[in-house]
């Protein structure tokens, strides 16, 4: 008798696993004179903005991208120290190779963080919060730092329960549990919701996602527009989006806030010279090249400009890199213009086997 084969879709079991005040945390674990200490990481200009700041110091109501001016008036106390990018990133490939021992399916959305798709993993490694678990330890055992992970259904409530228990944090949301998590929390915490709409939903009484969850079609509408039901689908737990373990970089950027204004030629041009190197830098260890090169300035007045060039032959040099963005910023007609931010961004990435191939 002929035997059938029938393939079954898992149904996903999603992980979201946020490594807890990464570059602080990173700096603490090089530097035992800064464990226990309030870290701070950014510029020592007081016109840039916090990268991260360490547990320590949050309590004194620093956060992620604060002015510096005011993160050091609330916490005097903090040491800040400077970012150290290449290092950053040299550890979030070691977190990500340890994502990557458990499943494909990873979609990274920064250096610190990425959802995980465990369904297809179960028969190696167990349920989920057991992948959970064994991620966490690898993390803290391998690399000497701790991170939060949450398990549910879907992304929108696995990203939810990552950050309840930070930090080193583990939180699982049981299939069909969805709605009732999410009922008693602020209605802030629901992606969309930004300064502009929260205050309107609270001066029509909606407090919390259960209160999104519960209403009418009308009344979305009325309140959110037409996204309404997709923001009362997420209140409700109901996210279909999968896992995309095939997201590519699409572009890498770095940037410089001046301490005071800067109209000085040789200093921009210095500081796109060190951009360049630094993008190149990037794109040779991800083997990778670009075909897009723009430039971003914020002038004194806060308005910001861009440029952009297209490259007849995609590159990973710094002398290449240099030329099109110093080409970009002479055609940004802002030469004596006093500016606060200059960034540089490469753009259309290709891997370096890919465009071999192509030649080939």
């Amino acid at each position: 008798m002929a035997r059938t084969l029938c393939y079954v879709t898992a149904v996903p079991e999603v992980l979201h696993v946020d490594m807890d005040a990464f570059y602080a945390s990173v700096e603490q674990r090089d530097d035992p004179a800064l464990r226990g200490r309030p870290v701070i990481v950014g510029g020592p200009s007081r016109r840039g903005v916090v990268c991260a700041a360490s547990y320590e110091a949050r309590p004194f109501g620093v956060r992620s991208a604060m002015p510096m001016g005011e993160a050091i008036r609330r916490c005097p106390e903090a040491i800040v120290v400077p970012v150290h990018m290449g290092r950053y990133k040299e550890v979030s490939e070691s977190v990500f190779g340890i994502f990557r021992r458990y499943t494909p399916l990873v979609e990274g959305l920064s250096l610190d963080e990425a959802f995980l798709d465990v369904a297809a993993s179960r028969s190696l490694f167990g349920e989920a919060r057991v992948i959970a678990r064994a991620i966490k330890d690898a993390v803290k055992n391998e690399l000497g730092l701790t991170a939060s992970a949450g398990v549910a259904p879907c992304k929108f409530v696995a990203k939810i329960a990552s950050d309840l228990e930070k930090p080193d944090g583990l939180t699982v949301v049981e299939p069909g549990t969805e709605r009732t998590f999410l009922a008693p929390l602020p209605v802030g915490r629901l992606w969309g919701i930004g300064p502009k709409t929260l205050p309107r939903l609270q001066a029509a009484g909606i407090a919390t996602i259960g209160d999104i969850a519960a209403l009418d079609d009308d009344a979305c509408y009325a309140l959110l527009g037409r996204g309404g039901r997709e923001f009362r689908d997420l209140a409700r737990g109901i996210d279909d989006r999968i896992v995309d373990g095939s997201r590519e970089r699409k572009s890498i950027s770095t940037e410089e806030t001046f301490e005071y204004d800067v109209r000085d030629e040789a200093q921009i041009l210095e500081l796109l010279r060190v951009q360049a190197d630094e993008l190149a830098l990037d794109l040779q260890k991800r083997n990778m090249r670009a075909a897009t090169v723009g430039i971003k300035v914020k002038r004194a007045d806060f308005t910001i400009t861009g440029r952009q060039t297209s490259l007849a032959v995609a590159a990973n040099d710094a002398a290449t890199i240099l030329a099109a963005s110093t080409w970009c910023w002479e055609r940004s007609h802002l030469r004596g213009t006093p500016i606060r931010l200059l960034g540089t961004r490469v753009a259309s990435l290709t891997l370096e086997e890919a465009r071999e191939l192509r030649l080939f």
